[in-house]
């Protein structure tokens, strides 16, 4: 059995790759495109000895252009033979695919994942495992695509006390939000698009939910905060129920919604310093911020250090290649044996950190926007600014577009910086108002620190 340290004496890595779907087929393509490339950079030869698939008759131009691999449906044996030396999981799933990586750590063999899913639940779990029995795990291809965010948090940014992470981390959601924003498309049509260019899946329900986006960012604070943290700990909403109507009004008002995902410390002193407050929604993100011009599929991810200050990470968020170029990077790290001094040394992974201490979300300190459909009579302002003054919320600004006497009219308020709690008690005060056709929407405002605008 060849260990992770005994990698640095061979130098013919044989891979292991555990599926031949988008990224790994991208893997296949770089590692055979690119292997003089590599070799010259690395001084290694990167060998792919074995592909595991669902049906190995539908990949028979794959073993043609792998003549020295076994394309199989035998993980177990593949995993074992002692030419593997690295295994790349690229399945998918949180049950196979956890069976797979335990069995190749137990055999002292580094993993390379993208598998956010199962890291932001097992992270911890595996971690330790790895550990154990003194190999790694390489997951940057987990969170950003093939934007570098887990490397720079691990090491590039170590100098840094981490106060803010700030992001645009699901490429579907940011497609779909700059298609309506830019062209006036309705959410349904967006998503349908989004679906027919393959950035979105048949069931889009992890995407436009805002778990797919919980998760990465549960792996990315733990490791900007250096603590643990799990997906089910994030307040999370989603794009689906965002209409085209407050897109457009946020447009008139200097605004466009991104959905971030947002981990801050929860600011002030002493005890109090040590909370942090982690969150995914549609937020309303000023046109000057960086952050606003990010469309598509792309991802960017600010991160406020105290030394550093503002650093923005930007790239494509999905997709074969920026996916699998995140794969090569890390298999590149296993393999010269940087990757595995870094895990077994550093102390700021899942595994040795402490849990997250959480500010209760009702706690939030921030601005709203507030869309309501009022009753255009007198007296309809008056209620909902009392409402919203009897729970200590000071309005910013009212805006509201001229009607025909007697009919709906969809009145907008932003306020000033506001509690969440008191936020969601007044909402419930106005909804209940016989002058308001319920629901109201709600929708938070960030204002980034000062460094974070162009």
């Amino acid at each position: 059995m060849t260990t992770t340290a005994e990698l640095l004496k061979t130098r013919t890595v044989g891979v292991c790759l555990l599926g031949h779907g988008i990224v790994g087929s991208g893997v296949v393509k770089i590692l055979t495109q690119q292997r003089e490339m590599l070799r010259q950079r690395t001084g290694l030869n990167f060998q792919i000895r074995h592909v595991i698939v669902r049906d190995p008759t539908r990949h028979s131009t794959l073993a043609g252009q792998l003549r020295e691999a076994t394309i199989s449906v035998d993980a177990t044996a593949a995993i074992d033979d002692p030419q593997t030396q690295v295994v790349l999981e690229l399945m998918g799933g949180t049950t196979t695919a956890a069976d797979c990586i335990q069995r190749a750590l137990k055999l002292g063999k580094p993993v390379i994942t993208a598998n956010k899913s199962l890291l932001s639940t097992r992270g911890a779990e595996l971690f330790a495992l790895a550990k154990t029995y003194k190999t790694c795990i390489g997951f940057e291809a987990s969170c950003g695509g093939g934007v570098p965010i887990v490397q720079s948090l691990i090491k590039g940014l170590a100098a840094n006390r981490i106060d803010a992470l700030v992001g645009i981390v699901n490429g579907t959601c940011n497609f779909i939000l700059t298609q309506m924003t830019r062209l006036g498309w309705t959410y349904d049509a967006a998503l349908a698009e989004a679906q027919k260019a393959g950035f979105a899946e048949a069931d889009p329900a992890l995407d436009v939910s805002g778990r797919d986006a919980a998760q990465k960012l549960a792996l990315l604070a733990s490791l900007a905060f250096n603590v643990r943290l799990g997906d089910g700990e994030i307040s999370t909403e989603g794009i689906d129920r965002l209409q085209q109507t407050d897109i457009a009004l946020a447009g008139e008002m200097g605004y466009v919604i991104k959905l971030l995902a947002i981990a801050e410390r929860a600011g002030g002193s002493g005890d109090s310093a040590d909370y942090l407050i982690a969150r995914v929604h549609p937020t309303l993100v000023h046109k000057d911020d960086v952050l606003a011009e990010v469309g598509g599929s792309f991802n960017a991810i600010s991160v406020f250090g105290h030394a550093l200050g503002h650093a923005l990470f930007y790239g494509r968020g999905a997709g074969q290649m920026p996916t699998a170029s995140a794969v090569v990077s890390d298999l590149i790290g296993v393999a010269l044996g940087s990757t595995l001094i870094e895990f077994s040394n550093l102390r700021i992974f899942p595994d040795t950190s402490p849990a997250a201490r959480l500010l209760p979300f009702e706690q939030l300190q921030s601005r709203y926007y507030l869309r309501l459909s009022a009753k255009d009579e007198p007296g309809v302002l008056a209620q909902i600014a009392l409402a919203l003054g009897q729970h200590g919320i000071s309005l910013s600004a009212i805006h509201q577009h001229e009607t025909d006497q007697g009919q709906l009219v969809p009145v907008v308020i932003t306020t000033h910086l506001a509690n969440e709690g008191a936020m969601q008690a007044a909402l419930r005060q106005i909804n209940a108002l016989s002058s308001i056709a319920p629901p109201a929407v709600l929708i938070r405002i960030i204002d980034q620190p000062r460094e974070f605008a162009r």
